[in-house]
């Protein structure tokens, strides 16, 4: 027995069924990738937000930084070289008093040759600090041993440092910023961390060259943020970005301090 055909309006209703089916499926997909893309974009737009608001810290830091070492050789020019300057001065002219005796002479003339020695002293000093001779002269290897000559000279620590690679000549600008890191981070381990021995290497793993730090200080929580907000910190982070590199720091009470920064 032949079953009943299909009457022509059903067909029209299940055409008609089947593209509402299509058009709201479309509709649905539509709407699915225009939210999809919507909360994309919103999330890269976030994502950019965060780096320029990081941007913007890391140029503030580097501007505190600057101003901070500005002052300084502000106050070391005033405070030393100008107050020797003026007694230099002072003495000079004292030359030009009458009848002075050869005594009188040779002894203000000393007192001139004495301080002017010592200003210059002071100047070296101040250029040292702005830029090691031994790091422009040498490089970056000498300039670390130097580093690690001046801080073993006070007899209240031991440093081993190891370098594995080798640093490009032509690039003086990004090793100046090496040297202020191990420079701030020696600083810290002896000045804060109270710490005996330091250990520093340079090594090469996979193309990427990277610095390893530690010392056996009394450290601190480095699970809270708010122990690596201080200055140097800032200074360390600030200098690792300009190298393109990534920091990682590790301590913990009574453990001592672990840093490892490529670039």
């Amino acid at each position: 027995m032949n079953s009943n055909p299909i009457s022509e309006s059903e067909i029209v209703a299940t055409i008609i069924f089947s593209c509402l089916a299509f058009v709201l499926m479309g509709v649905v997909l539509v709407m699915f990738f225009y939210f999809s893309r919507k909360k994309i974009i919103k999330e890269k737009l976030e994502k950019k937000d965060l780096e320029i608001q990081y941007q913007k810290e890391q140029v503030q830091a580097v501007i505190i930084i600057q101003e901070e070492e500005r002052k300084r050789i502000a106050q070391d020019l005033h405070d030393d070289i100008s107050s020797k300057l003026n007694v230099v001065s002072l003495n000079s002219h004292l030359l030009n008093t009458p009848n002075l005796t050869e005594s009188e002479i040779a002894e203000i003339t000393g007192n001139i040759i004495n301080l002017t020695a010592k200003a210059l002293d002071s100047s070296r000093k101040i250029a040292h600090g702005l830029f090691p001779p031994v790091l422009e002269k040498f490089g970056l290897h000498a300039g670390i041993e130097e580093l690690c000559l001046e801080f073993e000279s006070s007899k209240t620590i031991s440093i081993d440092y190891q370098n594995d690679i080798e640093f490009d000549e032509n690039d003086k600008d990004r090793h100046l910023h090496i040297f202020r890191i191990l420079q701030e981070l020696m600083n810290n381990s002896l000045r804060h961390g109270k710490a005996t021995k330091i250990s520093i290497a340079f090594e090469e793993e996979n193309g990427v060259k990277k610095g390893i730090y530690s010392d056996n200080g009394i450290g601190f929580d480095s699970k809270n943020s708010e122990n690596q907000k201080g200055l140097g910190m800032k200074n360390i982070e600030s200098r690792v970005s300009f190298l393109n590199g990534n920091l990682n720091v590790e301590s913990a009470i009574n453990r001592g301090i672990s840093v490892v920064f490529t670039f």
